[in-house]
């Protein structure tokens, strides 16, 4: 490692200071709403482009591979991604959610007092009936397909795992339903364990626990890394930071141990999912410990291939294809029957990097990630590439900062967890397959909250625009909500006003000679 550091230009210390500055001016801004998001996509260009030339020994084979002009050159189109995402972040954010500058983070509320909110505990309620409806619905579909062999679809590990979502590479007729069930079982998948790591309910917290044992076994026995990582680390810091109300290095503690538990699996599937499936795997050897620990993260290499990229520019044999891949990404919802000629994703890239496509099926025997910067290479070149990818990654953490400061409001705290995690899948590609699960739950949040049953909105009364919980004052810098007022407790004594005085008829006691009748009266 210190070899490698030596070795490393100019460049590359620009980017680090440029991420460590990101990440102070991110912890500034984390009562804004910004910061957490910016955090992540820092952490993730950090993770695929930083992370790479640690992780895969940049002195014996990033030098080997490409000259010095490449490889500075990569560093500085890091650094400018950079540069054009830190400025651009405020800007779109106060374009994209001015109504909402006024708040404070929600997130950061909860974090301090918990989820134990009655608007927070029946919008999971909420949810978790509304996911439990979806998945039941795929599972009655997936027995209708797969018929006796359901039972593997609940419980893989007993002897394979079916899909009854199958599709080809290149959809064909009607395949984005199979696509969209896979993404909705996800997406409920991830929810029910978001509900049972917040839920107070017993009940429903009970239920939850029993559909993720349900639902979660058809992910974690998959080959795709991203799905599991989707599915497991929401809940898992829904439950450390929201949840357990145990001190930071507690935290710190239950989050390393679990991250260890986590790595073992995945350097697993890594080891065994190029030649035969996890679930046979699985049952054949059992979790070996010494096969996994010489495995190697593979895919952990965004900077080498936008090395790459810049290679193939130069050379001649890639083109910038000019937004092409970006429009491809943008219309790849579009049923391939409403549209045969629909553009692919990527493919030209892949016969780049040596593979060959198949000219009949027009597939390739596999495809290759870009990165959020190598993919803006492809699209706009090296210089309007990586600012391209800026400003998207700055509307995605405008889009998470606008769920964190209405995070009271129906499903936006899941789907914000969700969003904070997909992040760091986004730095493979910006593409709207990684955010399929998002994209529906924003979909179905939306129509749930124009179809709920109509009552009054507790957040205006309840909580200030700061986001506090019911019951806790607006924030102490003194900007409160006008609107503000204590909720009412009704186990609370409230004061008893006196009755006004009564008049004694005919005087006496507190009689008094100033206008004792009305106007135009005298007494008999």
């Amino acid at each position: 490692m210190f070899e490698t550091l030596s070795i490393l230009p100019v460049s590359f210390w620009v980017v680090i200071l440029l991420l460590l500055g990101g990440a102070v001016w991110s912890f500034q801004h984390l009562s804004g709403g910004t910061g957490l998001p910016l955090l992540a996509v820092l952490g993730t260009t950090a993770a695929w482009y930083v992370g790479d030339a640690i992780y895969n020994d940049y002195a014996h084979n990033h030098r080997l591979l490409f000259s010095s002009a490449i490889l500075d050159g990569a560093w500085w189109e890091v650094a400018w991604f950079l540069v054009v995402l830190l400025v651009s972040v405020p800007v779109v954010h106060r374009l994209i959610n001015a109504r909402y500058l006024n708040r404070r983070s929600g997130v950061l509320t909860l974090f301090a007092h918990g989820v134990n909110q009655p608007i927070i505990q029946r919008q999971l309620n909420l949810m978790f009936g509304t996911c439990a409806t979806v998945w039941i619905i795929l599972l009655v579909i997936a027995a209708l397909v797969l018929k006796g062999q359901v039972i593997y679809f609940l419980f893989p590990f007993l002897g394979y795992k079916p899909n009854p979502w199958g599709h080809g590479q290149i959809g064909a007729g009607f395949d984005c339903f199979s696509i969209v069930a896979l993404y909705l079982q996800l997406l409920t998948a991830t929810m029910f364990g978001v509900v049972a790591a917040l839920a107070m309910n017993r009940g429903v917290r009970r239920a939850a626990i029993v559909l993720c044992l349900l639902a979660w076994p058809w992910f974690v026995f998959d080959r795709v890394r991203n799905l599991i990582l989707a599915l497991v680390i929401p809940t898992v810091l829904s439950w450390v930071f929201l949840r357990f109300r145990g001190q930071l290095w507690k935290k710190v503690l239950i989050l390393s141990l679990l991250f260890c538990v986590f790595n073992v699996w995945m350097k697993f599937v890594i080891a065994n999912r190029s030649h035969e499936s996890i679930v046979q795997a699985f049952s054949q050897k059992g979790l070996d410990l010494a096969e996994t620990k010489n495995a190697h993260n593979e895919g952990l290499n965004m900077y080498e291939e936008l090395c790459w990229i810049n290679d193939f520019i130069d050379k001649g044999t890639y083109r910038v294809n000019w937004g092409a891949r970006y429009f491809a990404e943008l219309v790849n919802p579009i049923p391939r029957a409403l549209w045969p000629g629909k553009p692919l994703i990527g493919l030209d890239y892949a016969v780049a990097r040596g593979h060959k496509m198949n000219e009949v099926t027009h597939t390739v025997d596999t495809t290759i990630a870009t990165g959020m910067i190598g993919q803006g290479v492809v699209n706009f070149g090296r210089l309007l590439g990586p600012a391209a990818a800026a400003v998207l990654m700055s509307l995605w953490v405008a889009w998470l900062a606008r769920l964190d400061l209405n995070v009271h409001a129906l499903g936006r705290l899941p789907l914000y967890a969700m969003g904070l995690i997909l992040t760091f899948n986004l730095g493979r590609d910006i593409t709207l397959i990684t955010l399929y699960p998002f994209v529906f739950g924003s979909l179905a949040v939306w129509w749930l909250d124009r179809n709920q049953p109509s009552r009054p909105n507790p957040s205006r009364r309840r909580m200030n625009r700061s986001n506090s919980p019911a019951g806790l004052p607006p924030k102490a810098s003194g900007q409160a909500w006008a609107g503000y007022r204590p909720p009412f407790r009704p186990n609370e004594a409230r004061p008893i006003r006196p009755a006004p005085p009564r008049r004694p008829p005919n005087g006496g006691p507190g009689f008094s000679s100033q206008r004792p009748w009305p106007r135009g009266r005298t007494p008999k």
